[in-house]
């Protein structure tokens, strides 16, 4: 199992956002061919000190070979363009095998 992670920065308009996000944006990744599981939160806090992260996605995929051809596809594309939309507050992405 191979996991991708984005990590959203604070949005100039956290409630665009969160609406956006979550009636736009979720559906639209949820077509990401070979996705088997995700998840996310818009309630990301850190432990002690303030977190520089607003939300958090997980997608879940076969192999990191999946998850490629999942972001090159044309749902792929369609997530990431849709991104500037919403993520004003800029986004990391970082993936891994998960043990």
């Amino acid at each position: 199992m191979h996991r991708l992670t984005v990590l959203y920065r604070p949005p100039v308009d956290p409630e665009h956002f969160r609406e956006y996000y979550v009636n736009t944006h979720l559906p639209l990744a949820a077509k990401l061919p070979g996705l088997i599981h995700s998840d996310y939160s818009l309630d990301v806090a850190g432990l002690g000190d303030e977190s520089p992260y607003f939300a958090v996605f997980h997608g879940d995929f076969e192999s990191a070979q999946a998850m490629v051809a999942a972001l090159g596809s044309a749902a792929g594309t369609a997530v990431a363009g849709d991104v500037p939309n919403y993520a004003t507050g800029g986004v990391e992405m970082i993936h891994y095998p998960l043990a």
